[in-house]
């Protein structure tokens, strides 16, 4: 037999596609319509729990609701860009809200609706779950639908460290004897503190600094989100300080690697947090700060960062609730010398 002709059905044997070979139907993947009506149950949780935060009709990010009067978590560096914030929750636009207390640490703001009768998440009895369980969020909405996305637990809980270490946002005057400021980064903490071009760092903690090394040395050990007193002097006064130190990743643009490239819109702070779960549903930084929930419907955390396209993170359930409880009492605590009760926080264990 010919080697030639043998070669040239072998060829054709292969070219030829064999029967079953198809892509998977649109409504069976991931997002489909047939696998997302299976997470019905979850879906309904999060239309009436979750909020949506909105900038006149862009939906911007999500919210956790903790209490039926209207209280609400959310991923503050977000909802701190937005001018005239409103929320939707289930199918009612709520177009007042008020920020009543914020947590640098964890990126966590707490809002307030004027609102009755809402539904607050149940909290999952603990965090604890294994790699591979299925957690759903929310993901791109109608006017009047919350959808959802789905996917599993995919790494062990664990602290995610200050991209570049922590730092107090500011550039100095090379030229100068003395600690002096020559830029303010406009995402420091320093620019919220009103730290300004001229003035001179004298003290961190109270300790002397005269050098830039003493700078980095009482940093060292700190980070980002907690705050440090700093003294500087402005002209011939002597001034106080208290600056929330921000991650240096991300004030200060890094070159992107390929897997940033790849991952669409990431959030603006994806690191500097004292502990998240890691989850794989694919999403964007427009779908954080709701709730992660588990296939019961119960919260196992609130949804932090998109980190790239693999790596997403969630605010713990023990730490949301201590969060949760903390701001709350901040709030009630800022209030008028009348001070109200404290408010009720209702999500259910």
């Amino acid at each position: 037999m010919n080697a030639n002709w043998i070669r040239s059905v072998l060829f054709c044997a292969l070219a030829t596609p064999l029967p079953g070979q198809q892509s998977l139907e649109s409504i069976y993947r991931t997002t489909g319509t047939a696998v997302v009506a299976v997470f019905e149950t979850q879906r309904a949780v999060l239309q009436t729990s979750s909020a949506v935060i909105l900038e006149g009709r862009k939906e911007t990010g999500y919210g956790v609701v903790i209490s039926a009067d209207g209280y609400i978590l959310t991923k503050a560096s977000e909802i701190m860009e937005v001018k005239a914030p409103a929320v939707t929750v289930d199918q009612v636009r709520y177009p007042e809200v008020k920020i009543v207390a914020v947590d640098p640490a964890w990126d966590v703001a707490l809002l307030k609706i004027e609102a009755a009768g809402l539904i607050p998440v149940v909290y999952a009895p603990t965090s604890d779950v294994p790699q591979g369980t299925w957690v759903v969020e929310n993901g791109s909405t109608s006017r009047t639908k919350r959808r959802l996305m789905a996917g599993i637990v995919s790494a062990q809980t664990r602290e995610i460290p200050a991209s570049g270490g922590a730092a107090l946002g500011v550039v100095l005057n090379i030229q100068s004897k003395a600690l002096e400021i020559e830029e303010v980064n406009e995402e420091s903490g320093a620019k919220e503190a009103g730290l300004q071009k001229g003035d001179v760092l004298l003290e961190i903690e109270g300790k002397p600094v005269k050098k830039i090394e003493e700078i980095a040395e009482a940093l060292k050990d700190r980070k980002a989100g907690t705050n440090v007193k700093i003294t500087y002097r402005r002209g011939k006064d002597k001034k106080t300080a208290e600056v929330r130190l921000a991650a240096k990743g991300e004030m200060f643009t890094d070159q992107m690697n390929r897997n940033d490239m790849m991952s669409g819109k990431f959030s603006k702070r994806r690191s500097g947090f004292p502990r998240v779960m890691q989850h794989d549903i694919l999403s964007d930084s427009t779908i954080v700060g709701g709730p992660l929930l588990d296939l019961e419907g119960r919260c196992l955390g609130m949804n932090i960062a998109h980190a790239n396209r693999a790596e997403n993170f969630s605010i713990p359930v023990e730490d949301l609730k201590a969060l949760a409880e903390r701001l709350m009492k901040q709030a009630t605590e800022a209030l008028a010398p009348d001070k109200a009760d404290t408010p009720a926080i209702e999500a259910m264990d």
